[in-house]
């Protein structure tokens, strides 16, 4: 297969443009660059690489992988229509097969509730849109058609999708407000991390202190993405000093937190098929409300919903 890189990916990565292209995930993308079966203007391409619009492509194309099983698997949801769904994933569960776990997924369970979300997107994540890390709970919208999928991923890249946040920090002099306006890259000693890196790409971050709690140490911020890159919340408030509470790979190592303290608690967005406003809140999931009820009346400021 021979193609260019298309205008809608133009300065994505390697391994995420030959995906879309060969119709592939983006580990066996990886794989196809590392042995040579993804060409990038007849050379090879590390898969980070960034692509320009227009760059040549030569795709051998790779031996199928097995399909993605239907699996009844735990969550809720906030709100559905013909279109689309929010669900609400709890911790723990990951959002699609990746590298060591091929089943127990969230695209599993979306394909047992809703099987038409088969072929709506990218084999073996059918119907999502975006992502959560595996210990974040929270909202995340889901296509059930290829209308919305591609209205809601045109709607993702114009920043137009409202993703508010609750965090609980460690620290608790934080800025009543502010904004962490600090480009992200992939940490080099940690391949699995990342890290703010002046040649990263660009994220910014918005937050707002709603209480705090001295004696702990611990502040709860509700924070705003305006882009949404892996590991943006807890890279970008580990870099000002108050890391993610129970955050294994950013945050302080034995706080005796069992849960990483992050939940998507809000989703606002124009419905790509209707027009209308679609606006979907979590509660704090009963494990982050316990820690944080654990805490006390706050020293300052409250906390909502709980």
């Amino acid at each position: 297969m021979r193609a260019r890189v298309p205008a809608d990916l133009d300065g994505e990565r390697a391994d995420l443009i030959v995906a879309r292209m060969a119709g592939v995930s983006r580990t066996v993308a990886k794989q196809m660059l590392a042995g040579g079966d993804a060409l990038v203007d007849g050379e090879r391409a590390a898969p980070r690489q960034r692509l320009a619009a227009g760059a040549g492509l030569e795709l051998e194309a790779p031996g199928p992988e097995a399909p993605l099983e239907a699996e009844e698997v735990g969550f809720a949801v906030r709100y559905e229509d013909a279109h689309l769904a929010v669900i609400d994933k709890p911790a723990g569960l990951v959002v699609h097969p990746g590298a060591g776990r091929r089943t127990g997924t969230l695209a599993a369970g979306l394909l047992h509730r809703w099987p038409r979300v088969e072929g709506v997107g990218d084999p073996g994540r059918w119907g999502i849109v975006h992502r959560l890390d595996r210990g974040t709970s929270g909202l995340l919208v889901v296509a059930l058609d290829a209308g919305a999928y591609t209205g809601l991923r045109a709607a993702m890249g114009r920043r137009e999708v409202t993703r508010t946040y609750l965090a609980l920090v460690h620290g608790s002099s934080a800025a009543p407000t502010g904004t962490i306006d600090a480009p992200l890259g992939r940490d080099p000693r940690h391949p699995t991390r990342f890290r703010v890196d002046r040649s990263g790409r660009p994220a910014r971050t918005h937050y707002r202190r709603l209480a705090t709690w001295e004696g702990a140490g611990l502040a709860l911020l509700e924070v705003r993405l305006e882009t949404g890159r892996t590991h943006q919340i807890r890279v970008h408030t580990a870099s000002i000093g108050h890391p993610v509470a129970g955050d294994p790979a950013y945050g302080r190592g034995g706080d005796g937190i069992p849960r990483l303290c992050l939940h998507a608690a809000g989703l606002r967005f124009t419905h790509p098929v209707t027009g209308g406003e679609v606006a979907v809140a979590s509660p704090l999931p009963t494990d982050m409300a316990d820690i944080v009820r654990g805490l006390g009346s706050p020293t300052t400021g409250e906390v909502p919903y709980r």
